[in-house]
Parts: C-alpha cells; structure tokens; sequence
C-alpha cells in the first residue's frame, strides 16, 4: 500500500507543479517500456474572453495502458492557458507498437475538443520453457508421460518450432505463444520393455525461436525406467572378436572367379582396468584379383600398455613424410616412451611397391611439453635390385611447436646418400588462429636426387580465411601437387593438379547460403595415355537451402580453357542440381550434372552425369543402401570407381549378422568394361571370458495379497536396486553383491492403509547364490482410546489448596504403551483426552499403561489390556483412572495460641 501511494505521489506531483501556464510540452517519440510509468501532457487553452470550467476525460486506445486520474474539472481564465499532465500506467504485457492516449474536453456550454498524443511501446522478449511434471519411473515397456510449460513474459507474440528426441509431442512441431499465456505441451517417449537393467530416460524438450533461431530454450526431466525382465550382469571380462566367412564372386570380361574369405578381427583390453590393449586382425587370402572395393590378404597382432606399442605383421609403415610417409609391409614395429624421451624402430618389407626390398627405421623423440617436441630417426632402405652402391641411408630430423598461443609449427629436414647420388628435401607447415582470420601454409621441396618418398619436386599448399560477419566468410586457396612421389601400386596416382581460387560464402539464413568463387586450375593426366592435360580460368557460383526435411542445391561453373592434348582453347561450363531428403530413419540424395567443356579428347565435349543414394534404417538390425551414378568424369580414372552397388544388412538374432551386396564397377584406367561383384558375409560376434571380475547373487520372491487392493506395481528397493512387481506380486533382484541389505517398500505405490505382515525396511542377508524372500500384505489396524477420569463423591471437605489441586489434575498424564513383542510404540497422553496407534501390523498386541510420575491421589483401574487385532479392525479401549479423596477434619475447640514463658522459682 505504501509502495502505491509513493507512486501516485511521484506522477501526481507534476500535475500540481506544471497546471499553470508555461511552453506546452512536445512529445519526442520516445520508445517507453512495458510495466513502466510515465506522463502525457496537453496544452489546455481558453481564447474566449470569459473564465471557463472544463469537464475533462482521459481515453486510452489499448486496456493495457491505464491513466491514473479518473475525471477531473479544471478552471482555465479567459486568455491563459495551462499544461495538464496525465500519468500514464503500462501494463507489462502491453503488446508493441503505437497508441493514442485521447483527453476530451467539454465546457459548460456543452463544446467539445479532443485532443491526442501518441505513445510508442517497444518490445520486449521474455519467453521461457520449463519442465512442469514427470513420472519419478516407470517399468520398462511403458510410456512415459511428461508435461512442459512455455510461458511468454513478454509483450509479443513468440513462434516456437519444438523438437524431443524419440518422443512424441502433443501439439505438434510449432507453436504460437501469445504475450503474457503459457501453452501446456506434453510428451510421451515409448521405453523398451527389454531392457536388462535399471536405467534413466532423459526427457528433453527443445524450443527454438522463430526470429532468434540461435536461442536455444532446453527443458529436462528423469525418469527412472525399472526392468521387469532383468538379466544377469556378465561376472566376466571379456574380449570381444568378430570372425566371419565371406563368399565373393567376381566376373571380369566375361570370365567368373569366386571363391571364400575368412577373417578374424579382435580389439579390447586385456584387463578390466584397460591397461594394456590387444589388436588382431587375420584375412584370408583374396579369392578374386584385388581391388580396392575387395578385402585384401593382412595379419598383423598389436598390443600397447602404458609407455609401451608393439607391432607384428601387416600394416602401413611411416618414418617421416619426407623419408618414408606410408608404405604398407608385412614388418614388425617397437616403441617405448621413458617419461619425455621415446625411442623406436621398425622394420618393413613392402608388399605394393616393387622398387624396394627392405627398410630398417629407428628413431629418437624428445617432448618438451605437451606442444614441443623433436623427432631425430635414420631410415636405411635396401632397393630390390642386386645393383651393389643403392642402398640408402635416410638421417630426419623433425620437429613442432607453438608459438604465441595461436601459431602451430611443424618441419622437417632430411637427408639421401648412396654410393652412386646424395640429395636433400626438407618441409614447413605453418596454421594460425587469429580473432576473424585463420591461415594456413604447407611447402615441401626436394632436390632432383633425394631418395626419399619424394624426388626432384615441391609442393605448396596456402589457404586464408577471414571471417567479416557471421554471416559472410572470405576465403582463398592455392594448391600445387608434388609430382614424383613414390606411392603404393595398391593405389592409383592422382592427377597433377594446380589449383587456386578465391571468393566469399554467404550465409543468408540459418538455413540458406550462398558461394562465388573465382579461380585457376592445371589438370594433367598421369597415366600413359593420358585423357587430359588443360589449364582453365573459372568462376562458379552455388546457392543451397534447406526447407523442412529437404535440402537442395545448384552449382554452376563457368571457364576458359586451353587443351594442351589439342591445342585449342575453348569454354567449359557445368550445371549441377542436388536434392536430398531425411525422413522415417531414410535418407536420400540425388544428384544431376551437365557439362559441355573443352577440356578433353574432343572440343565441346558433352557430358551428363547423375546418380542417387539411399540408406534406410529400418530398426536397430536391419539397414539397406542402394548407390547408382551412371559415368565418372575422366579426372577420376586413376581410381576403382562404383558404378551401382545395393547393400543389406541384417541381425539375424545376437551376435549373429549377415550381410550381402552387389557391386558393377570400372577398374582403375578403365572406361567402357564394367565388372560385377557379389558378396555374401556371415559374422558371429563373441565376447570371449578372460577373467572373472564379479560375484553375483539374487534375491527373488513374493508379496502374498492378504485383503489389499493390488500387489502389482509395488516399488521396491535393494540399497540401490529397484524392482517392481508384476501382476501376481512377484519380484526379482539381480546382479547383488553378496551381503546385508535392507528390502524397502515405497509406500507412495500402495493403498495408506496397507501394511507388510512382517516389519519393515526388512533386514536381509544375501550369501547365497540364489535368496527367496516372502511376505504379504494386508490392511493396517489401529487402535484408539480415552483416558477417563472418575472423582469419588464422597464427603470432600474443601480447603484453600482446592484451586490449586483441580488445576494440577487437568495437566496429569500417562505413559501408553503399544507392543507386539517385535515393535513398541509410546504415547505420552493428557487425562481426559483421546489417544490413538495407528498403521498396526495385525496380530497379538498388548497395550500398557505407565504413570508417569502421576499423583499418588491417582489410581490407574487396569493397566494392561491384551487382544488380537484383525486386518483393517479398529480396537477402541477405555483407560480408568480413579482420585482417592482424603477427608480433612477440623479441631472444635479453642486453641489458646501464645508464647511459653518458664520461670525459675
């Protein structure tokens, strides 16, 4: 009240101060916020040449907005005029935009005037989500059922677009919220009924904005989903290992090879505290010729423990990137770390490189910290040929840092001798992370009798990136490939390629973008005969967007070519149209290009490509992929490329999988000869016991129904571990360490009146492998009382203590004692007042009564009272207590009262 009254006081206050004649005030468009206040001034004038009384009246064009004057009169003489302020009240959910606020004046010759000022109200966002209510659990297979709260604080409508995961939502994907409401919505997320073990089920709600899409509103609630068809936790660390047989049939030019693949792959730790971990792999031997779409024949064992690796077998060797930067062998490899120093080694002999026999690695790294180290190693690589002078010797010294805290660095150094030629090659790769720019540059060069993985060649590669808005990016790029490196014939060589572009990525939308870019590119083909050799100036632009569960794009490129295979120039250009879609655990792309380019054998050669994917997740065990593209544009010849391929995927039951596809493929270089290959795949996932890491045991029984409602659906709990019931009140405990527990009932999920035949929490000792607890339940008993005062009427003679007595009886009491020989229950209870035990086991129960320290004038008639209390019974009992009166007599005589006085005589 007093708050109020000093806010009518302080916009009331200027209505005294300024009703006289002064400059009328001008309204400067100003923005006022919601649940403010402020004043409204009208310049009030009288040009007649007689005093005037005005009746004046204050309107207002929204509810929201309140004056805080009802209507007044005011006296204006006859040639003034005077300034009449109006306080103005806001409500909080006024909504934004523009209003009048109309003063209408009539004098006492009944003339009328209106006048009008304008109030802006801004807008004020203050939308919030929060979780309303949820079940505590629930058993497994049920739905869980929770409700959420939008509530728009604000004074503008607020579009919200929902998303749950795994759950439904009641009111659909959107919603509106107007200001000041609150929209109920609810969720139901399905649990799994198989389930083994107790879990929680996050329930998550998630609103974004309609105009603020990077405002995330989040709500969360737990709820704990109960087994009801519990299973044993595995009492053994294991292994797992997948071994499967693959049948793989190929035709190649009208001629079929088939044939069957074995493999065997394992990786886990060894112990259950993952100290040290096991790798293996063994494959088979490839049944058709190998390709890149075929598994390969490899074994190989790894293991790592700490500081320690070990390798034996097959894999893709590296000493540095200069020297040797993947060379895939059959080998062995050994490293160990002492605190900041490692050493290492490996030996090699390659399996897809002809030129090279044998090769021997050994290396030293020293850690500075977790940001600098160095790396110093020797390489010894011994050639294929028997020519005496061309094995090599490799010395590498390699290095990173960071500088500044935003400048990573790496390099190295190496050197090649032999008997016949010696040469260098060295590299830097720098990457920086700047405020809005992000730079990066890797330069290689090698001298032209280096003998390493790379020779008489350099490389660069620059890009930068600057970040102008959150919405536009800048970037460039320039890329100059290497051009003698000596690669694995597994692999087909890439073709040289020179490429530089620069341009911007705008992003006009949360969902929406869009590219320009300009450049120049270098293709030449590496192979014998080659297909292309063009250098091309471009420009390409590209838009993409996404519209609910679509997403589609378009590119198109723009160029000036020179061919050097032709010696002609000509233009290239490319449209390109992309479409994609996720629905129902499906998604789908497809794809469809135009080019008419002069980059190749002919001049305006056209090509059309196009092409799909679609994967399908049916369920968590079956999954289906179909991929077609009718053609490969002739850059990409160097590779094994698919042409159709439809893959199955299948979970037969646990552990147990097969899967089977079919594949039309151009090997590498290529063009017309399409082959097609078949496989059929079963696998069998074990999880093979290593140790035994656990000891469980299980606590089972049965709530026998002694009268109540219902026994399904009770809530018990072990330490830890929750159970419910099913329909005929049994219940199950698994995976317990053996010991003492105490089984509780959670009484929220039975009757009030229901109570267990035996006490509870119980006290339970688990030893045995298997443990079988029984009780039942049965309504509660109660009992109740009245402790009654009997006074005898006999003579009573009264004296002055009579007050004082009655008042000290009303305040005696007793002790009442309720046992059944396993519970006991006190009551310290007033005469004269009613007593009650309620929540009693059924049974035999003895009721006790105690003193207390009550006056020995008082004499408790019985003092114990025995009976048997039947389910759901209510035994009254009548406590009497009976006062013993005492009479008092009075002496008749006179009693002479005086001092004694002894005298001697």
């Amino acid at each position: 009240m007093i708050k109020n009254w000093i806010l009518y006081f302080i916009l009331l206050f200027p209505v005294f101060i300024f009703s006289q004649d002064q400059k009328e005030y001008v309204y400067k468009n100003e923005i006022l916020q919601p649940g403010t206040a402020t004043s409204i001034s009208f310049k009030i004038e009288n040009i007649t040449d007689e005093d005037k009384v005005y009746n004046l009246a204050v309107e207002t064009s929204n509810p929201g907005i309140t004056t805080l004057l009802s209507a007044n009169k005011i006296a204006v003489e006859k040639g003034k005029s005077i300034i009449y302020i109006i306080p103005i009240h806001i409500s909080s959910d006024t909504p934004k935009g523009t209003y009048n606020i109309s003063l209408h004046i009539k004098d006492e010759n009944g003339t009328k005037l209106t006048k009008y000022s304008p109030m802006v109200i801004s807008g004020v966002r203050k939308i919030s989500l929060v979780a309303a209510s949820a079940p505590e659990y629930v058993k497994a297979g049920d739905t869980i059922k929770a409700s959420f709260v939008a509530k728009n604080n604000g004074n503008m409508s607020e579009k919200l677009f929902l998303k749950a995961e795994n759950a439904q939502i009641d009111v659909g994907g959107e919603i509106i919220v107007p200001p000041g409401e609150t929209r109920l919505i609810y969720l139901k997320i399905n649990t799994d009924s198989e389930i083994g073990s107790t879990g929680y089920q996050n329930v998550h709600l998630n609103a974004v904005t309609e105009n603020h899409p990077k405002e995330n509103l989040d709500a969360f609630s737990n709820v704990t989903v109960i087994p009801i068809k519990p299973v044993d936790k595995d009492i053994y660390y294991r292994f797992p290992l997948a071994t499967s047989i693959n049948y793989i049939g190929r035709r190649d030019r009208g001629e079929y090879q088939d044939g069957l693949q074995g493999e065997i792959y394992g990786i886990g730790s060894l112990s259950d505290k993952n100290e040290d971990v096991l790798e293996f792999h063994a494959v088979t031997k490839n049944p058709i010729e190998l390709n890149s779409f075929t598994p390969y024949e490899e074994y190989y064992v790894s293991y790592r423990r700490k500081n320690l690796f070990a390798h034996l077998g097959d894999k893709s060797y590296s000493a540095s990137y200069l020297t040797e930067f993947a060379r895939y062998g059959r080998g062995a490899e050994l490293s160990y770390q002492f605190k900041k120093i490692t050493v290492g080694g490996f030996y090699n002999h390659p399996r897809f490189f002809r030129d090279i026999k044998d090769e021997f690695n050994v290396y030293s790294k020293y850690n500075f910290n977790n940001r600098t180290e160095i790396t110093a190693g020797y390489l010894y690589k011994i050639p294929i040929t028997e020519q005496d002078g061309l094995n090599t010797h490799l010395p590498y010294v390699a290095g990173k840092t960071r500088l500044f805290e935003i400048i990573d660095v790496q390099g190295e150094v190496a050197y090649s001798k032999n008997r016949q030629t010696e040469g260098t090659a060295y590299m830097i790769q720098t990457q920086g992370n700047f405020n809005k720019m992000s730079a990066g540059l890797i330069y290689m060069k090698s001298t032209p009798l280096f003998a390493g993985y790379f020779t008489n060649t350099n490389s660069i590669t620059a890009n930068i990136q600057y970040k102008i808005s959150d919405k536009i990016d800048l970037s460039a790029n320039y890329r100059e490939d290497a051009r003698n490196f000596k690669r694995d014939t597994l692999y087909g060589v890439a073709p040289y390629q020179k490429f530089a572009q620069s341009g911007f990525n705008y992003k006009y939308s949360s969902k929406g973008s869009l590219l320009i870019f300009g450049g120049y590119q270098n293709y030449e083909d590496r192979m014998e005969k080659k297909q292309f050799n063009y250098e091309e100036i471009f420009v390409r632009a590209g838009i993409s967007q996404e519209v609910g569960i679509f997403r589609l794009g378009a590119e198109t490129q723009f160029g000036k070519t020179n061919n050097f295979l032709l010696g002609i120039s000509g233009q290239s250009n490319t449209y390109t149209l992309n479409f994609g879609l996720e629905k129902f655990k499906t998604s789908l792309n497809v794809y469809g290009s135009y080019a008419k380019t002069s980059r190749y054998e002919l001049r305006d050669y056209e090509q059309i490509y196009y092409g799909a994917r679609l994967i399908s997740r049916f369920n968590g065990k079956s999954s289906l992929s179909i991929f077609y593209q009718n053609n490969y544009i002739p850059e990409q010849t160097f590779n094994d490329r698919n042409l159709f391929e439809i893959l199955y995927h299948q979970q037969l039951f646990r552990n147990h999988e097969f899967d089977i596809s079919g594949k039309y493929t151009l090997q590498r270089g290529q063009i017309g000869d399409k082959d097609f290959t078949v496989s059929m795949r079963y696998t069998l996932r074990i999880n093979t016991p290593i140790k035994k890491i656990a000891e469980y045991v299980t606590l089972s029984g049965n709530i026998a129904n002694f009268g109540v409602k219902k026994v399904n659906g009770i809530k018990l709990t072990l330490g830890s571990h929750i159970t419910i019931t099913d329909k005929d009140g049994n219940f199950l405990f698994k995976n317990i360490s053996p010991g003492n527990y105490y089984l509780e009932l959670d009484r929220s999920t039975t009757e009030i009146t229901e109570i267990p035949d035996v006490p509870f929490p119980a006290e339970i000792n688990l030893i045995n492998k298997e443990n079988i607890f029984n009780f039942g339940l049965t309504k509660a008993a109660k009992i109740e009382g009245f402790i009654q005062l009997n006074e005898d009427n006999g003579k009573d003679q009264y004296s002055f203590a009579h007050l004082a007595a009655k008042e000290k009886k009303r305040q005696e009491s007793i002790i009442v004692e309720a046992t059944n020989g396993k519970q006991v229950l006190r009551k310290i209870c007033t005469v004269g007042e009613n007593f009650d035990f309620t929540y009693l086991r059924p049974g035999n129960w003895t009721v006790k009564v105690y003193r207390n320290g009550m006056d020995k004038r008082y004499k408790i008639a019985v003092e114990q009272f025995d009976f048997i209390l039947k389910s759901d019974e209510s035994k009254n009992i009548l406590i009497n207590i009976t006062k013993q009166q005492r009479e008092v007599k009075f002496q008749q005589e006179t009693i002479k009262v005086g001092y004694n006085d002894n005298k001697k005589k």
